[in-house]
C-alpha cells in the first residue's frame, strides 16, 4: 500500500494499491507500442502535444499547487510556481527541439555524410518529491520531443501528484500507452530496469540511490542520467554587495524549506565582512514566516517527512557539539504532529563538521569563514559533491576566472543557481553525470547516430 501523508498536519491523505506484476507488465507492453509508433511522428506533431500539456498545466496551476503543497510541504506561492515552470519548459520545447535535434551535415570524402539524432525508446524516470512535477516535465517534454516515452517510478509519498501527471499527459492528446505511472516500491525497480523494454533511465535523488541504478543500470548496459545530491557553495568575497548577497542567499537556502540539491547550503565569506554579511543574513531570515504551506504568506512549510527533519536535526546537534555557534534554529518551529524545522543557522563551521562535510537537506544554513579569495575556492571545492555554485564580487572578470576553477556542473555569478530550460544542467562527482535542459539535454537521450553515404571521393 502506498499512502499520502500531510506533512504540515501528519494525517493520511490517501493510500493507494500498488501496481501488479501483471499491470507491469501491461504497461511496459502498451508503452513500447505507443513509442515505436510516436518516434515516426513529426517534429509538428510532438510540438502541439507539448503545447497541449503546457495549457493543460496551466489552466489548473492552482488546483496541482495545492496538491503538491499537501503532500510534500512547499508554501503554495512556490508550488505554483513550479507548476508555472513546468509549462514554460513544455513551451521551450515545443518551439526549440527540431532545432536542436536538427541533423549535423560534416563534410567527408562521402558524397554526403551526417549525425542524426534518433530516439532511444522508453526511458524509466525514477522521480523525486520535492520537486514533484518540475522533475518529471523538465525530463518528458525533451524526451517526448526527442521521439521517446516514459515510464515513470515517482517517490511513494507524492502517489497524488504521480497519478495527475499521468492525468495531464492523457488530458493533452499523447497517444494512450506513451506514458506510464507506476505505483510500485522500490523494490520492484531492479527488475524495471533490466527489462529489455526500457531502453534508459534518468534518476533525480540522492547520491546513495544514485549509486544503486547506476549499477543495476550498468549491469544492464542502460544509458543512465543522475542528478544527485549537492552541498553547493555560496561564495562572498569582501568586495560584494554585502546586502544584495545577504538578500539572495536567504532565498537561495530555504526556497522549498531548504530541500533542493541546487540549494546553496554553504555560505563561504571572507573574514573582512563576515560579521555584516552574517547580521543581514540573519535579519532577513528572522523575517520568513513559518506556517502553513496553504496560507499565501507563509515562506517555511514543513519538511517532507520526519525522518528527514531527524536526520537534519542530528547533523545540526553534531555540528553545534563539534564547535559550530547556532546564530538561529535548531529545533521544530512549531508544536504538533507535522514536520516542521525552524531555520537554522550555523556560524564558523569549519570541514570537519556535519555542515559542511555532509549534505543537509532542509532548512540549515551553514557559514564558513575564510580569509582569501583563494582560501573560498579551495573550500568551495572541499566537498564530494559538484552540482552548483555561486560567487558575488564586484569584480565580475575576476569572478570570470574563479568560476573555471571551481569543481561545479553550474557557476552563477552575483545571482542564484537555478535551473533554467535554456541552459543544461547537472553536476560532477558525487553529484551525477549527463546533462538535463538546453540542447545538451535533449540530446541525452537519442542515439547519436552517423549516417555515410557513397561513394567515397
Amino acid at each position: 500500500m502506498i499512502v499520502s501523508v500531510n506533512p504540515y498536519t501528519a494525517q493520511e491523505i490517501a493510500r493507494f494499491e500498488e501496481h501488479s506484476d501483471a499491470q507491469i507488465e501491461q504497461a511496459l507492453t502498451e508503452a513500447v507500442a505507443a513509442q515505436r509508433a510516436w518516434r515516426r511522428t513529426s517534429f509538428a506533431e510532438r510540438s502541439r502535444l507539448l503545447v497541449s500539456m503546457a495549457k493543460v498545466l496551466r489552466a489548473n496551476k492552482s488546483e496541482y499547487g495545492k496538491m503538491i503543497s499537501l503532500e510534500m510541504g512547499k508554501p503554495i506561492a512556490e508550488a505554483v510556481a513550479e507548476v508555472e515552470k513546468c509549462a514554460l519548459n513544455c513551451d521551450f520545447y515545443a518551439e526549440n527541439a527540431a532545432r536542436f535535434l536538427e541533423d549535423e551535415v560534416i563534410a567527408t570524402n562521402a558524397s554526403d555524410s551526417r549525425v542524426v539524432f534518433d530516439p532511444l525508446g522508453v526511458v524509466l524516470a525514477i522521480m523525486p518529491w520535492n520537486y514533484p512535477f518540475w522533475q518529471y516535465f523538465r525530463f518528458a517534454a525533451p524526451a517526448f520531443m526527442a521521439g521517446n516515452g516514459a515510464v515513470l517510478k515517482h517517490a511513494n509519498n507524492v502517489p497524488q501528484c504521480a497519478k495527475a501527471i499521468a492525468e495531464i499527459v492523457a488530458e493533452a492528446g499523447a497517444p494512450a500507452g506513451l506514458h506510464q505511472t507506476l505505483l510500485i516500491p522500490p523494490s520492484k525497480v531492479e527488475r524495471l530496469i533490466a527489462d529489455d523494454r526500457i531502453a534508459a533511465v534518468t534518476l533525480t535523488g540522492s547520491t546513495g540511490v544514485g549509486a544503486i541504478v547506476a549499477a543495476q543500470a550498468g549491469k544492464a548496459l542502460k544509458k543512465q542520467v543522475l542528478e544527485l545530491g549537492g552541498s553547493d557553495p555560496f561564495i562572498v568575497l569582501a568586495d560584494a554587495d554585502v546586502s544584495a548577497a545577504a538578500d539572495v542567499a536567504v532565498k537561495a537556502r530555504f526556497i522549498n524549506v531548504g530541500q533542493s540539491c541546487v540549494n546553496a547550503k554553504r555560505f563561504i565569506v571572507e573574514e573582512s565582512i563576515a560579521d555584516a554579511f552574517v547580521e543581514a543574513f540573519c535579519a532577513a531570515v528572522a523575517r520568513l514566516k513559518i506556517g502553513d504551506p496553504m496560507a499565501a504568506d507563509t515562506n517555511i512549510g514543513p519538511m517532507a517527512r520526519a525522518d528527514l527533519r531527524a536526520t537534519l536535526h542530528d547533523q545540526v546537534e553534531r555540528s553545534v557539539a563539534a564547535g559550530a555557534v547556532l546564530r538561529a534554529g535548531g529545533k521544530a518551529a512549531v508544536e504538533g504532529p507535522g514536520f516542521t524545522y525552524e531555520p537554522t543557522i550555523l556560524d564558523h563551521v569549519t570541514p570537519e563538521m556535519p555542515a559542511f562535510n555532509e549534505e543537509t537537506f532542509g532548512p540549515v544554513a551553514a557559514i564558513i569563514r575564510v580569509k582569501s579569495a583563494e582560501d573560498a575556492i579551495a573550500h568551495a571545492n572541499d566537498t564530494e559533491f559538484g552540482l552548483g555554485a555561486a560567487i558575488w564580487t564586484r569584480d565580475v572578470a575576476k569572478a570570470a576566472v574563479y568560476a573555471r576553477q571551481i569543481d561545479a556542473g553550474a557557476v552563477f555569478i552575483n545571482g542564484m543557481v537555478a535551473s533554467d530550460p535554456r541552459l543544461p544542467f547537472g553536476g560532477i562527482k558525487r553529484s551525477g553525470y549527463g546533462r538535463e535542459l538546453g540542447s545538451y539535454g535533449i540530446r541525452e537521450f537519442t542515439n547519436t547516430k552517423t549516417v555515410w553515404t557513397g561513394p567515397a571521393r
